[in-house]
């Protein structure tokens, strides 16, 4: 039997504990909240995360991180914001068998760095990505789902592929790491781009001219970064931004209706919860400005977001900007 631990007692640990549950592997689930784990316990449920799931009473809860010791694959379900902090925690009691594997879609606020460098800095190995469209709400159920795994070592992806596969999450393999997560942390912030169209009531011209132009501003940064081309034609690229634009499951388009109907941009985050969009947007700002690459739609979301621009002046400034082809040449900026 393998031995699972996932840290963070969210939707998508959750999620994941259940299936891995269901296929017989030995499951324990870390909260560094006491309170949540007792919660859980006595619902048998997250009803604030993961409503209307059965926990099993077969998944071992705790609060306690020395209990992911003996484990065969450590899961890291843990906001961006937190993923350094409880590496630093759990690095003592990961045994040097365990395959490390990350679902966190974001990039490190301060360092700007991928949550695989920031484990692998911590922790002293590379980690397997897991990443791809995949709402906790519809995994936790069975709902036929496909995703993608990546890491610097192949073998570990290969035995995270065999391992969790099954009749409802397909697993495929992708040797581009830096694609990969750059792919599923970006489309967070064009998720949110969606939700404030929704809020100002645009329709299905502008959302799918969004969604467009929003993949190829991300492969053109995520290219520039080491990534490539076609990883952001595939699962961790365009499906996951299918999926994270059109769906009430996702928490950054739910933030982004509120903002666009007129809600400040930081109580509409206060209001859904965690929002990863919000804190990938000001990150992937700044990376736009330090290699050059033109990333308009995250411009004007980050001005709405963090400079008080308010949703309808950001639409004009993108449907005014200087006329060009549709396949620009350069990815760097010009005159223009």
């Amino acid at each position: 039997m393998i031995k699972v631990s996932v840290l963070g007692s969210g939707g998508f640990g959750l999620a994941l504990a259940v299936m891995l549950n269901s296929m017989g592997h030995d499951v324990c689930v870390w909260s560094a909240f006491e309170s949540e784990i007792e919660d859980i316990r006595r619902d048998g449920e997250n009803k604030a995360k993961l409503p209307g799931v059965h926990i099993s009473g077969e998944i071992h809860l705790t609060a306690d991180i020395s209990a992911i010791s003996d484990s065969d694959i450590v899961i890291f379900g843990i906001p961006v914001n937190f993923v350094r902090k409880v590496a630093k925690q759990a690095a003592p009691y990961i045994p040097e068998k365990a395959v490390i594997v990350n679902t966190g879609k974001g990039l490190e606020k301060d360092s700007l760095k991928r949550m695989s460098v920031v484990l692998k800095e911590e922790l002293g190995r590379p980690v397997v990505v897991l990443t791809g469209p995949s709402h906790a709400e519809e995994l936790a159920i069975g709902i036929p789902t496909s995703v993608v795994v990546a890491s610097e070592r192949h073998e570990d992806a290969q035995y995270i592929q065999e391992v969790m596969s099954n009749s409802a999450m397909r697993l495929y393999i992708n040797d581009d790491v830096v694609g990969c997560e750059l792919g599923g942390a970006m489309k967070n912030i064009i998720a949110l781009c969606a939700g404030i169209l929704d809020g100002m009531g645009c329709g299905d011209n502008t959302k799918a001219a969004l969604m467009t132009r929003g993949i190829w501003e991300i492969s053109r940064l995520g290219v520039a970064l080491g990534g490539e081309m076609q990883t952001f034609a595939g699962l961790t690229g365009v499906g996951d931004l299918i999926v994270t634009c059109c769906s009430m499951h996702s928490r950054n388009r739910r933030a982004g209706i509120l903002i666009g109907q007129g809600t400040d941009p930081a109580e509409a985050v206060r209001q859904v919860g965690t929002v990863e969009g919000y804190i990938c947007t000001e990150a992937a700002y700044k990376l736009a400005q330090q290699t050059g690459i033109v990333m308009p739609i995250t411009e004007q979301c980050y001005k709405v977001l963090f400079c008080g621009a308010k949703p309808e002046e950001a639409l004009h400034n993108l449907m005014s900007r200087p006329k060009t082809t549709e396949n620009e040449s350069s990815i760097y900026f010009t005159n223009n």
